[in-house]
C-alpha cells in the first residue's frame, strides 16, 4: 500500500534584538516567544509518540535565548517590568504604558481580566502614555507589571502550581509576586534548548537550521538574483556581491547547533525560503543533504503553476507537488521539499476562527484529499507544511493548544498516515521528482521583492554596500576584536528582517524600533573600526507609518440601507475601522475587507462592509458578530449574529439569530419591520437596538428596555465584528483583532461630551 507522509516543519525565529557594542536588547520578543511557544511546541509531542515533527531554530535567536539564561542579557524591557512601582521613574512609567500592552487583546489580554481592565483604561486615553499615565496608581503598574509577563507563559508553564497560584490571585499582586515572576522567567526559558535536544535525541523531533543572522541568501550572494527572479525590478545602485559572506552565515549556524545540540544538522530551511543555484552549490559543498522552499519556486523552475481547484486541492498536479525532489547538476545534488502553500496557510491565517476539532478534521481530510490523486496511482504522497511555530498561536485561544492536539491525535490514529521527519522522509522514499536547474525565489511569491525593489529597501541595501566596503577597505588596519566587532555587525545586518519592515508590504507597532537598530548595526561598522559614521545613518529610512484607523461615532446616523456605498454622506459620523493591508510579521493574509463602519440612532444599530475590491464571485458569507455590555458586567448582556449568504455577488439570504439560544429574530424569509440587510457593492444591515437590551442613555440611572417594558441597567456599549467565510472557513476579518465598539448614548453625549 502506498504511503502518505506529512512533514511537519515549525520555524522559530525572532531578529537580532542585540546591540553588540552597547549590549542592550532592543525589543523584547524573543524572550517573550521563548517563554511563549518553544517548549511546548516541543513538550506536546511528548503526547504523541508516533508523530515525528521537525523544528527549525534560527541560531542567532538561539544565541540570544542563552544570553537571557546566562542571566547576561540587558533587556530594558525586563528592567522596566521588575522595578518596584513606586521607584519607576516618570520616563519608565509611560514606557511600561508603551510597550506592556503590545499583546493579543483577545487571547494574550483579555484572558486576565484584570490585565483588560488596565488595557482598556490606556485606550479610553487614546493609547497615548503621556495621557494615560496620571490615571495609573503603584498597585495598577504592579498588576500590569506581572500580567504583562504571565501572559506570555507557555500553557505547560502557566500549569505549574506556583504560577497558577499567582494566576489565580488575579490583581493586587505584591512586590515578592513580581521578583518570583521576574526569577521564574530565567528559569523557564532554561528549559527551551533542552527541550529540543531531548526530543531530537529520542527521534521525536529533527532540527533543522538556518544561516546564522537569516539573511537572504540569493541576494547576499548577489542582489541582481532580485531581478532575475522578477524582470525589470528597480535594484539598489550599488550590487552587493559577498558569496563568502552567505559561505560564512551557513558554516556559522551549522557549527553552532553542532555545539548546542551534539548533532550537526542534515537540513536547512534557508532563511524565508529563499534558493537559488548558487546558494544549493554553497549548501552541498557544506554537506547539507537538504533544503526546503516554497512550491511556487518548484511551479517557475518547472513552468508550472499549481492551480487549486475549489476545494484548494492542485489536483492535476499532484504527483509533482507531493514529492521529495533531487537537485543535480554538475557537482552539486541536493534533496528539495516544497511546501504546500495553501494547507500552511490555513494554519496560520484560517483555523484559529474555527472550533478546534472542527478546525482539526478539516486539516486532516485536506490533507489525505490533496495526496489521494498520488495514492490512487499506487505512489507514496508526501504532504510538507512548514510556517512560523510561533506568530500564528497569538490569534488561537491558549496558544492553540487544543487544535494541535486535535490534530496531532488525528494524525497519530489514521490509518496509511504518518508523521515523520525530513530525514526520515527521505530514507523512506523511493521515486524522487528530479531537478536540473532551479530559478532563484522565495516562499513569497517565488521573488525576494518583499526585501528588495522598493525605494526603502534598496537605500538599506546601499547603505549595506557602503558598509561593507569600508569594511573591506580599513579592517586590515584594525585590532583583531575590531574585525571581529565590524564583521559580525555586517553579518547581522545582511539579516532579512531589516527589509522585512521596509518597503509597502508588513508593519508592526516597532516600525521606527528596527528601523534604528538596523541603522546602529551599520553605525556600529564603522565605530568598531574607528572612524564616524556617516551622517546619512542618523536619519530614518522608512517612510511615514502607515496604520489601521479606528475613528469612533461622533454624531447619530440614519441611512437608507441599500448596499450601494456611493452615499457617502449618510454615513457621515459613523465609526470606522480601515484595514491595513500591510501583512505584520506574519506574511500570506488573504485581504478581502477594506473597512467596516458601524453607528447607532435613537431606535437602531447600522453596519456596513467594504470590500477590498470587487465583491467577491466566489459563494462567500459574511458573519457580524454583535454584543451589547453594561458598565460592571463581566459578560455580554446580550449576544447576536448576522449571517449572510451570497452566490456570484448577489445576496442569497440572511439571518439575524440571538447567539445564545440561535433563536432566529429576522430572516430573509421572515422579516421584521424595523430590519434591513443588503449587498450590492459593500453590505449593509439595520437592526432594532432593543433586541440587544440597549437603550441610548438619557441620564438617568435607570432605562425602560422598550420591548418588555423591564427596568434594565443602561447599556454602556455595543461592539461588533464582521468577517467574511468561503467554504465554511474564515478568509478575512475586521477588525483582525478585538472589535469595533459603539457607545450607547444620546446625540448630545456623542455631540458635546454632555
Amino acid at each position: 500500500m502506498p504511503s502518505l507522509r506529512v512533514i511537519l516543519l515549525w520555524h522559530q525565529h525572532q531578529p537580532f534584538y542585540k546591540d553588540l557594542v552597547t549590549g542592550e536588547y532592543r525589543l523584547p520578543w524573543t524572550r517573550l516567544h521563548a517563554l511563549k511557544d518553544y517548549y511546548g511546541m516541543v513538550k506536546l509531542l511528548d503526547e504523541f509518540p508516533r508523530v515525528h515533527q521537525n523544528f527549525n531554530l534560527v541560531p542567532s535567536l538561539v544565541v540570544q535565548i542563552q544570553d537571557y539564561v546566562a542571566g547576561t542579557a540587558q533587556d530594558p524591557f525586563l528592567n522596566v517590568a521588575a522595578k518596584p512601582a513606586k521607584d519607576l521613574s516618570e520616563e519608565e512609567r509611560r514606557f511600561a504604558l508603551q510597550y506592556l500592552f503590545q499583546a493579543n487583546p483577545q487571547n494574550l489580554i483579555g484572558r486576565y481580566p484584570r490585565y483588560r481592565e488596565l488595557w482598556e483604561r490606556f485606550r479610553e486615553h487614546g493609547d497615548h502614555p503621556e495621557r494615560a499615565e496620571r490615571y495609573f496608581q503603584p498597585q495598577d503598574f504592579t498588576d500590569l507589571q506581572v500580567l504583562s509577563q504571565i501572559a506570555w507563559f507557555d500553557e505547560f508553564f502557566l500549569e505549574e502550581k506556583d504560577v497558577a497560584a499567582l494566576v489565580k490571585k488575579g490583581h493586587n499582586y505584591s512586590l515578592d509576586d513580581q521578583k518570583f515572576v521576574i526569577a521564574k522567567e530565567q528559569e523557564l526559558l532554561g528549559r527551551v534548548l533542552p527541550a529540543h535536544a531531548d526530543a531530537a535525541k529520542k527521534g521525536s523531533i529533527e532540527i533543522s537550521a538556518t544561516p546564522f543572522y537569516h539573511p537572504i541568501l540569493p541576494l547576499v550572494c548577489d542582489t541582481s538574483a532580485g531581478a532575475i527572479s522578477t524582470p525589470g525590478l528597480p535594484l539598489p545602485q550599488n550590487r552587493y556581491r559577498h558569496p563568502e559572506d552567505a559561505r560564512e552565515q551557513l558554516v556559522r549556524g551549522l557549527d553552532l547547533h553542532e555545539k548546542i545540540f551534539g548533532v550537526r544538522p542534515k537540513g536547512i530551511w534557508p532563511s524565508e525560503g529563499s534558493v537559488s543555484e548558487e546558494v544549493l552549490a554553497i549548501a552541498h559543498n557544506l554537506g547539507v543533504q537538504w533544503m526546503a522552499t516554497d512550491e511556487g519556486v518548484l511551479g517557475r523552475s518547472t513552468g508550472l503553476f499549481f492551480a487549486r481547484d475549489g476545494n484548494g486541492r492542485p489536483a492535476h498536479l499532484a504527483e509533482k507537488l507531493y514529492n521529495i525532489h533531487r537537485y543535480e547538476n554538475g557537482s552539486t545534488a541536493m534533496h528539495l521539499v516544497f511546501r504546500d502553500h495553501t494547507i500552511s496557510d490555513l494554519i496560520g491565517f484560517v483555523y484559529s476562527g474555527m472550533p478546534p476539532a472542527d478546525a482539526a478534521r478539516h486539516l486532516i481530510t485536506n490533507i489525505k484529499d490533496a495526496a489521494r490523486p498520488v495514492l490512487e496511482k499506487g505512489r507514496d504522497a508526501v504532504v510538507s507544511i512548514i510556517l512560523d511555530g510561533e506568530n500564528a498561536w497569538e490569534y488561537y485561544p491558549k496558544s492553540g493548544r487544543e487544535f494541535l492536539r486535535r490534530f496531532y491525535d488525528g494524525l497519530q490514529r489514521e490509518p496509511g498516515l504518518e508523521a515523520v521527519t525530513i530525514s526520515e522522509a527521505i530514507a523512506r522514499h523511493k521515486e524522487f521528482g528530479k531537478l536540473t536547474s532551479l530559478t532563484p525565489g522565495s516562499w513569497i511569491n517565488a521573488n525576494f521583492n518583499v526585501w528588495i525593489g522598493a525605494p526603502e529597501d534598496n537605500r538599506a541595501w546601499d547603505y549595506l554596500h557602503h558598509a561593507r566596503e569600508y569594511y573591506a577597505q580599513n579592517a586590515a588596519r584594525a585590532s583583531e576584536a575590531q574585525r571581529k566587532l565590524a564583521f559580525d555587525e555586517i553579518l547581522i545586518a545582511e539579516g532579512s528582517d531589516w527589509n522585512w519592515w521596509y518597503g509597502p508590504e508588513h508593519h508592526s507597532a516597532n516600525d521606527r524600533d528596527f528601523d534604528e537598530l538596523y541603522r546602529k548595526h551599520l553605525s556600529n561598522v564603522y565605530q568598531a573600526l574607528g572612524a564616524a559614521p556617516p551622517d546619512y545613518l542618523a536619519q530614518p529610512i522608512t517612510g511615514l507609518e502607515v496604520r489601521p484607523a479606528f475613528v469612533p461615532q461622533t454624531a447619530y446616523i440614519h441611512p437608507r440601507v441599500t448596499g450601494d456605498k456611493v452615499r457617502y454622506f449618510e454615513w457621515m459620523g459613523a465609526a470606522v475601522y480601515t484595514a491595513d493591508h500591510r501583512a505584520g510579521a506574519m506574511h500570506g493574509k488573504q485581504f478581502l475587507l477594506d473597512s467596516v463602519y458601524a453607528g447607532i440612532d435613537a431606535t437602531s444599530l447600522y453596519g456596513r462592509l467594504d470590500f477590498a475590491g470587487k465583491v467577491p464571485v466566489a459563494d462567500f458569507e459574511i458573519v457580524v458578530n454583535v454584543e451589547s455590555w453594561a458598565s460592571g458586567e463581566s459578560r455580554p448582556r446580550r449576544t447576536l449574529r448576522v449571517d449572510a449568504s451570497a452566490a456570484a455577488g448577489k445576496l442569497k439570504d440572511w439571518r439575524i439569530e440571538n447567539g445564545v439560544v440561535e433563536r432566529v429574530l429576522a430572516s430573509s424569509t421572515q422579516a421584521d419591520e424595523h430590519v434591513k440587510v443588503a449587498l450590492l457593492r459593500n453590505f449593509e444591515f439595520k437592526l432594532p437596538l432593543n433586541w440587544l437590551l440597549a437603550v441610548p442613555s438619557d441620564g438617568s440611572e435607570k432605562t425602560m428596555e422598550k420591548k418588555s417594558g423591564a427596568p434594565v441597567a443602561a447599556t454602556s456599549k455595543v461592539r461588533l465584528r464582521f468577517s467574511l467565510w468561503q467554504n465554511r472557513l474564515p478568509v478575512d476579518s475586521l477588525p483582525l483583532e478585538g472589535w469595533i465598539e459603539l457607545q450607547v448614548v444620546s446625540e448630545g453625549e456623542l455631540l458635546f461630551g454632555a
